[in-house]
């Protein structure tokens, strides 16, 4: 997903903070693209495997975007829209070192 980039036009109008970093975001994009566009690829780390997990549809069916979104746990950030203001936290217990 590293080749996942905004448009020239999009109008970057919001910051989201997103495991306490602030990360710049189009009003009503999807976090979970708002969050791959800012080089968060990994959403979370797999208990079984220890492998990053990521967005894979970007559809709301793979669940590979939950989040805690504004206190909600378990949020597709596929399917929630960006506000600015936003709190997210991902399911990684530690830095991304895929940015």
């Amino acid at each position: 997903m590293s080749g996942f980039r905004r448009s020239r036009e999009a109008l970057v109008d919001a910051t989201i903070m997103v495991d306490g970093e602030p990360v710049p975001a189009v009003e009503g994009e999807s976090v979970a693209s708002a969050l791959i566009a800012a080089g968060r690829t990994g959403f979370a780390v797999s208990g079984k495997t220890g492998h990053r997990i990521a967005p894979y549809c970007l559809i709301g069916a793979c669940f590979g975007c939950l989040c805690e979104i504004d206190g909600r746990p378990q949020v597709q950030a596929c399917l929630e829209p960006v506000r600015n203001g936003l709190v997210v936290r991902t399911r990684n217990p530690e830095p991304p070192h895929d940015r």
